[in-house]
Parts: C-alpha cells; sequence; structure tokens
C-alpha cells in the first residue's frame, strides 16, 4: 500500500465518521421528518426496514454519482500541462476552498458566533428547491426512485462532502467520497424512528458537535496537506489540541471555550495523532518496524518518545466519557493526568525527529527558531496549568483549581 492509497482510505474513514456523527444532529432533525413521511405515505408493501433499505441505497446512487461528477469536473481541470500533478496551482487552490469550506461548516455546526454572514447553503445550491419537490411528486412511489431523488435535494451538511469530492479531482474517488459519507449517516436514517428516537437530545448535541470538531479537524488537515506531497502535519494538529484540553480547566474563569469541549479536544488529539502514527509508519518504514534499528540514535529516542505518547493518550481517550467519570471516580482524573507528560513526550518527539526541527540534520536558523517556539509552547502549557504560574503575576482570582471541577 503506497503512501496515496493510504492517505485516501484515511481520508474515507473520516469523511465516513463526519457523516455518522453529523447524522445525529442535522440528519435526525432535517431529514428525519422526509424519511417519515415516506414511510407513513408508502404505498408497496414491504416491511419498514426493508422500504428504508432501498430509499437510502437510492440516496446513496445519488450521492455517488455526484460526487463522480463533481470529482470529473475537478479532474479536467488539473488534467494537462501546468495543472497536472498533485502540486497543481489548481489542486492546491482547490484544497485550499475545501479546507477553508470544512472549517467554516465545523464552526457553524458547533453554533460559533462568527463576525461574517455567509449563506453557504444559497451560494452552493446546485438546484432549486421546487424543482426537486415536484419531481418527487410526479415520482411512482418506489423507495429506490424516491431515494434517489431524495439523494438531490439541497442541504447544507451535504456540501461538505461534495467538496471534499472535488479535492479528489478524480471520477472514482469522488463518488467513493460520497459514498463514504452517505454510509455514515445510514445508521441513523436508517433507524430514524428506533435508534435515534431513544437517544436524549442532549446525547444527540453532544455527537454533533464532535461531528463539527471533526470537520474542522478535515480542514484543517487539508490546508496543511496543500504543501509538500508527503508532509503530514497531524501531528501538529494533535499538538494544538492536546494543548488547548490541558490548559482549557486553568483559564475557565477568563475563556470557558476549551472547557466545553475539553473532552472533544483530547479525543481529537488522540485521533489526530493515530492518524499521523499511521501515515508515518507506512510513509517511513513501509509497515516494516525493523527499520527502527537503522535510524539514527537521535531519531530512535524521537520515536520512542513518539510510542510513549500515544500510549499514554490512549487511556485518557478511552475513558473520556460520563460514565467513565461516575465509575473512576478520583482514578479518572489520576489516569488522565497522563497527557501532562505525553505532552512532553511530542514536544521531544517533534524536537528530535521533525522534519521541520532538527530531524532534517542540519541545524539551521529557522530550524532553532521553530525548536524555541515548540518547547516555549509546551514550558507555556505546563505553566499554565500550575497555580504558581498564576500567583507569580497576581492572577490567582483567575486561576480554576481542579478540586472546584471534577
Amino acid at each position: 500500500m503506497n503512501a496515496q492509497v493510504f492517505s485516501f482510505i484515511s481520508d474515507l474513514v473520516l469523511i465516513a465518521v463526519l457523516g455518522f456523527l453529523g447524522s445525529f444532529g442535522h440528519c435526525a432533525g432535517m431529514c428525519s421528518p422526509i424519511a417519515l413521511a415516506f414511510s407513513l405515505n408508502q404505498q408497496v408493501q414491504v416491511s419498514a426496514l426493508t422500504f428504508h433499505l432501498w430509499l437510502n441505497f437510492g440516496r446513496l446512487l445519488s450521492y455517488s454519482v455526484i460526487g463522480g461528477f463533481i470529482g470529473a469536473i475537478a479532474e479536467v481541470l488539473v488534467a494537462g500541462g501546468q495543472l497536472a500533478g498533485i502540486d497543481s496551482s489548481v489542486r492546491r487552490g482547490i484544497a485550499i476552498a475545501t479546507g477553508i469550506l470544512l472549517i467554516l461548516f465545523g464552526l457553524k455546526q458547533l453554533d460559533i458566533q462568527l463576525n461574517l454572514r455567509l449563506n453557504l447553503g444559497r451560494l452552493l445550491k446546485p438546484f432549486p428547491k421546487w424543482r426537486i419537490h415536484d419531481l418527487m411528486d410526479k415520482l411512482p412511489q418506489n423507495p429506490l426512485w424516491l431515494g434517489i431523488a431524495w439523494g438531490l435535494m439541497p442541504c447544507g451538511f451535504l456540501y461538505a462532502a461534495q467538496i471534499k469530492a472535488a479535492e479528489t479531482a478524480s471520477f472514482g474517488a469522488g463518488a467513493a467520497t460520497m459514498l463514504a459519507f452517505g454510509l455514515g449517516t445510514l445508521p441513523v436514517m436508517v433507524g430514524v424512528g428506533v435508534f435515534s428516537s431513544r437517544l436524549s437530545s442532549d446525547r444527540r448535541g453532544q455527537l454533533s458537535r464532535l461531528g463539527g470538531w471533526l470537520t474542522i479537524a478535515i480542514g484543517v488537515i487539508t490546508l496543511l496537506r496543500t504543501g509538500d506531497m508527503m508532509v503530514d502535519y497531524s501531528g501538529h494538529g494533535a499538538l494544538l489540541f492536546l494543548s488547548l484540553a490541558l490548559i482549557a480547566r486553568p483559564i475557565k474563569a477568563i475563556w470557558g471555550f476549551p472547557y466545553r469541549y475539553r473532552r472533544g479536544l483530547g479525543v481529537g488529539a488522540f485521533g489526530l495523532g493515530l492518524i499521523h502514527t499511521l501515515h508515518m509508519i507506512e510513509h517511513s518504514w513501509g509497515w516494516n518496524p525493523r527499520a527502527l534499528i537503522f535510524m539514527l540514535p537521535t531519531h530512535q529516542v524521537g520515536i520512542w518518545a513518539g510510542i510513549g505518547a500515544m500510549c499514554l493518550l490512549i487511556p485518557a481517550a478511552i475513558t473520556s466519557f460520563d460514565g467513565a467519570v461516575q465509575n473512576l471516580g478520583k482514578y479518572w482524573r489520576r489516569i488522565h493526568l497522563l497527557t501532562v507528560p505525553a505532552l512532553i513526550l511530542i514536544c521531544i518527539h517533534a524536537v528530535l525527529i521533525g522534519s521541520h526541527y532538527f530531524g532534517k540534520l542540519a541545524w539551521e536558523w529557522d530550524s532553532i527558531v521553530r525548536v524555541f517556539l515548540l518547547i516555549s509552547l509546551t514550558i507555556g502549557v505546563l505553566a499554565v496549568r500550575s497555580p504558581w504560574f498564576w500567583q507569580l503575576f497576581s492572577l490567582s482570582k483567575y486561576y480554576t483549581h481542579p478540586a472546584k471541577n471534577q
């Protein structure tokens, strides 16, 4: 499996997870009434499960065809001359537009107020709504045809996947991207009258917010991948998410936003770190761990530091839910304190093996500056977590002690 194939598979998994998490918030609210209306007015004598399976099969078929055509159009734009290749200016432009719009969709899903009025639905609407509704009225009440028409309806959440399909610049990859997204939404849409109704609105909201964070993460990764073809910046995303999660509680009185989502940030850090790890194992080692013994000693230390960081993040990631807090009691906080040494190990890993730091072997000024900034960030996070730091600047009244927030 080469790096491009692995990267594409990773993107498909992410877009499917995005569809699954987002479906609890958006699809359960916006599309459930449509699915229920189809079900209540069905004229085909089949079971409800069979009806909804055919209905959603038609929806996924529309998604795939649209995704294929979007990818094919993008492929034409990068098919020749200066525009060909993964580093072409057009493809980079598509990737930049994709990343920005995905971030905007994620922010909207998180219901973050922006000083920006942008009606993305009106901007990107491919078909007038009245035409789709008229088409559905004229179609025979066959679940497959209804599903195909349903898949053509304008939907803001759907545009996020369509933009990602455009970035692939390929008919097959675009179709696969939209299919993966549709499969992610499938459990909620098929089980609209069973599974989704049993989830509390608060739990659906939490899953929807997590989907928003994932949308933002995909957007950020897409933006950062517009540089060199094989450079993977997901490790930096993990570092940023973990840093925000670690300072969320101490700065709660000043900035409460990170505290509301600190579990999502922590799990996101683990997820990005896992993606980074798998990508680098495939790209650098070709899935052969024996390659480690042929690396320079400093690089080996950096690798082991990264492995140690991931091992420390696993217990925190798998206990980031309310039930674990109640069952583990005081031990829950001790488990999550493992993320502090994990941050230090991530810093060591990046400094020793990162291609933008000392990992490129030449101690140039740009590398030295980046190392200084990375170490300063790590020390800053550790300092903010200490009450002594706040006392030093006479800001103790703004510090939130852990005993007050468990």
